[in-house]
């Protein structure tokens, strides 16, 4: 079943400053004066990315005002000038993800070939908003340990977050000042990353488009690998009224672009049972040492197309898990296998051999030790383009396939070891932006993305601890099979038998664009629409 879903909405808000849609974009923006202090009108101002050589210019108004939006976080230099007075150079002028930050200049009397450098950074408060926010830049990304490298465990450094306990109807993760889990709206590359599936039957969460597209295991490597990742800011609240959507946390993600350097790096983390201690009750009950494995690797590449105007970032990151347990179950004793009929002794069989003591009513334990199997794939390659110094593009394209084998699965009134619980993920999402400084006093900045989630479930039954499998031959009749059947019994007090497909595939698409235009001192206009189908 296909569920299409449109919404529209815009707004029109006046004011005298600059406003902000909801981008990942930076501002800059205050006064240029003299050394009487009076304002000066028509200087030319130039910010200059450090890391692509990219320019973007504006010039003061008749009260000495400066503007510049829709600049992409980094590091930039500014630059100054105005005939009849000295250029100034203000380097390493750090903005991130969303910031505002007010700059203002003092030019001083002089010739245009003479220069003033100024080395005091950029203000460390945003006073341009009032919202509460924590930023996580590149710099504490690398200085950070990661188990499993997600940066969940990034964002639960921000105040106000919490963990949430994950249930089938609660996929959420994270709650924010109290709010649900399912409350929180993430964002990548200014388009919503709020298109995630589960593989439960029931829609819940899912049908309201209120859950991130994470991976078969839960973690966030789907949407962005953190080696790709350049920045992230977590809005907790006092947000704008374009963040309106959900009332939870807001979380903005920039990924990394290529510079005019040629920049790689090959990674690699691992642990290994062979480091490890054995498992306490598997050496209680004389099992085998269930395998731990993992390994973590992947690499970055980026640089120039052409320099000054065409960059590259390409990123792989690989994970392939096996996460030991050890598990107790009971099964049926082998007597009641033996004096079963005929016919009902395959089903008995599918069990795993008991290899524990007799706890009564024709059943005994069977304790075991295993490992549940995981991997991901996770692939993104990002685009840049200058056209000019007024307009700029980029695109990124990712893909993240994902599996996790369970056992025991999740369905039954007791576990049963023999039985498994395949999950397989996979997303896909295509950006496109541009940013456009339509003139001095109008910008715009677009996106439109396509984005693909599907997920799928499957249930199966292995020879684990001695058990038979039944072949699709004998549980469905002609023409059926576990691909297009379900078969599943239970017996109290010892779990169930299961094959089938959940659900051949659940599959959601979302087709987004934003559009926000800036017209400074007069008013902003953001329009966004968002088409799903489920």
């Amino acid at each position: 079943m296909r569920v299409p879903a449109l919404a529209a909405c815009l707004l029109l808000i006046f004011s005298s400053s600059v406003l902000h849609a909801q981008s990942t974009s930076a501002s800059l923006r205050g006064h240029v004066t003299d050394p009487s202090h009076a304002f000066v009108a028509d200087a030319k101002i130039s910010a200059i990315s450090t890391a692509m050589s990219f320019r973007y210019e504006t010039t003061t108004n008749t009260s000495g005002e400066y503007y510049l939006t829709n600049l992409p976080p980094g590091v930039y230099q500014i630059e100054i000038e105005k005939s009849g007075f000295k250029k100034i150079i203000k380097p390493d002028v750090t903005l991130h993800v969303q910031d505002a930050i007010e700059i203002n200049f003092e030019l001083s009397l002089g010739s245009a070939t003479e220069t003033v450098s100024v080395q005091s950074g950029a203000p460390l408060v945003n006073t341009e908003s009032a919202t509460v926010s924590t930023v996580i830049d590149r710099t504490f990304v690398d200085s950070l340990p990661l188990n499993g490298r997600s940066f969940q465990t990034l964002i639960m450094l921000t105040p106000s977050v919490v963990v949430t306990a994950t249930a089938f109807d609660d996929q959420g993760q994270l709650s924010v000042n109290g709010q649900r889990a399912d409350a929180n709206y993430f964002t990548v590359d200014g388009v919503s990353a709020n298109f995630g599936v589960t593989g439960y039957f029931p829609l819940v969460q899912t049908a309201g488009g209120a859950l991130p597209a994470l991976s078969a295991c839960g973690g966030t490597n789907s949407l962005v690998s953190v080696e790709a990742m350049k920045e992230f800011r977590m809005q907790t609240s006092s947000f704008a009224p374009e963040f309106g959507r959900t009332p939870g946390g807001q979380v903005s993600i920039v990924t990394r672009s290529g510079t005019n350097s040629f920049h790689g790096t090959l990674f690699e983390y691992f642990r290994n049972d062979v480091l490890d201690a054995k498992d306490w009750f598997a050496n209680f009950n004389h099992f085998p040492k269930p395998a731990e494995r993992q390994n973590l690797f992947g690499g970055v590449l980026g640089g120039p197309v052409l320099k000054d105007k065409t960059f590259f970032f390409f990123s792989y990151e690989g994970l392939r898990l096996r996460q030991p347990a050890t598990r107790e179950s009971v099964v049926p004793d082998l007597a009641v296998r033996q004096q079963a009929p005929a016919s009902i002794q395959p089903y008995l069989n599918a069990y795993p051999l008991p290899n524990g003591p007799a706890v009564g009513t024709g059943s005994a334990q069977f304790n075991g030790s295993f490992s549940d199997p995981s991997s991901l794939d996770a692939y993104s390659i990002r685009v840049d383009q200058a056209i000019n110094s007024k307009v700029g593009l980029f695109g990124r394209y990712n893909y993240s396939p994902s599996s996790l084998n369970q056992r025991p699965t999740n369905q039954g009134f007791e576990p049963n070891l023999s039985t498994t619980q395949l999950f397989s993920s996979s997303v896909q999402t295509l950006t496109f932006g541009s940013t456009q400084i339509l003139t001095d006093r109008i910008s715009n900045e677009a996106r439109a993305n396509y984005s693909n989630d599907r997920f799928g479930t499957k249930f199966s039954m292995d020879g684990f601890g001695g058990a038979v499998p039944l072949a699709d031959s004998v549980l469905f009749p002609p023409g059926f099979s576990s691909a297009n059947g379900v078969f599943s019994v239970e017996i109290l007090g010892v779990g169930e038998l299961t094959t089938r497909k959940v659900a051949r595939l659940f599959n959601t698409s979302a087709f987004n664009g934003t559009d926000s235009q800036t017209l400074l001192e007069t008013a902003a206009v953001t329009a966004q629409f968002l088409l799903a189908t489920a």
